[in-house]
């Protein structure tokens, strides 16, 4: 199947407006991370958290002022899907069971009549907390350094291994960055669990396969057409390619996005991160990755001549 049978596009010419749009992206990521911090959940934070589902709708506002008192913390309460379900977290010393009685006896004193029944509960220690937030962080920067040697040795050239680099750091960012500012409005959970790391490591996997057929194009071409420009040999490989990318992006998507409507709350973040990633992973190949290849490639040739 193809949808591209002879594209002509020019990739390379639009490299500014992608500059300029990518450099946005990820200095809002950046900012957001630095002011609003990283929306950690209790898989990285540490604490309690439940999910209750009541009879009745419930009021998220009213119930977090009206549980501050009697839990001692102002917990973080949002809805999980309906207005009917809702996911508590507190951070408290007290036993997992007291809370659990305790918050039940509260929500019997606050919504007299509105049964509730409780969906799941996790319960993770600080110092389990801690290292799992040092573990995943290990997982992304090791997973990018094996990256960065494999590109380099199976292309020869450490401008690949920058525009590869480069490309997955962009598509983290970004994801993360959404994820952070989505925190306080999101109406399904966007908090950075091990769930989420998932997906940035699948993230990292999609864009890097995506970029590596791209190059591997350009490797052909650069020994078929060995008297062609460098920069119009970069756009024909990205033509090339092209067919395959958007075929194999669609239906990736298609499957991501079908995981995100029907695969339940506790996988809406994970879906959700992954159909940012998809898109992102097929952007960052054909704009990110090849004009920073080519950019510098070129400064690679002025410094050896």
């Amino acid at each position: 199947m193809r949808w591209f049978e002879s594209p002509n596009f020019d990739f390379i010419k639009a490299q500014k407006i992608a500059y300029i749009f990518s450099g946005t992206m990820v200095v809002v990521s950046i900012i957001a991370i630095l002011t609003m911090g990283l929306n950690y959940g209790i898989d990285f934070r540490g604490g309690q958290e439940f999910v209750f589902e009541f009879q009745q709708p419930v009021d998220v506002v009213e119930m977090r002022s009206e549980l501050a008192e009697p839990l001692g913390t102002i917990p973080e309460i949002k809805l999980f899907g309906s207005n009917r379900e809702i996911l508590l977290r507190v951070d408290t010393e007290e036993d997992i069971t007291t809370m659990r009685e305790l918050l039940i006896t509260s929500f019997g004193t606050l919504y007299p009549g509105n049964s509730v029944t409780v969906q799941k509960t996790d319960l993770v220690g600080p110092r389990f907390a801690e290292d799992l937030r040092r573990g995943a962080l290990y997982s992304i920067i090791f997973a990018m350094a094996v990256v960065f040697i494999y590109i380099f040795i199976r292309f020869k050239g450490w401008y690949f291994s920058a525009g590869a680099i480069a490309a997955l750091a962009h598509d983290v960012l970004i994801v993360l960055g959404i994820f952070t500012i989505m925190g306080e409005f999101a109406p399904f959970d966007v908090s950075i669990n091990q769930a989420l790391i998932a997906a940035f490591l699948t993230i990292v996997g999609y864009s890097l396969n995506d970029t590596v057929v791209v190059f591997d194009r350009i490797r052909e071409n650069s020994i078929i057409y060995k008297t062609m420009n460098f920069k119009d040999m970069i756009n024909k490989s990205l033509n090339d390619t092209l067919s395959r990318t958007v075929v194999t992006s669609v239906t990736t998507l298609f499957v991501v996005s079908v995981l995100f409507i029907f695969g339940g709350e506790v996988l809406k973040g994970f879906a959700f991160a992954l159909v940012i990633g998809v898109i992102l992973g097929t952007y960052s190949s054909l704009f990110v990755a090849s004009s920073i290849v080519v950019e510098l490639q070129k400064r690679a040739v002025k410094v050896k001549n």
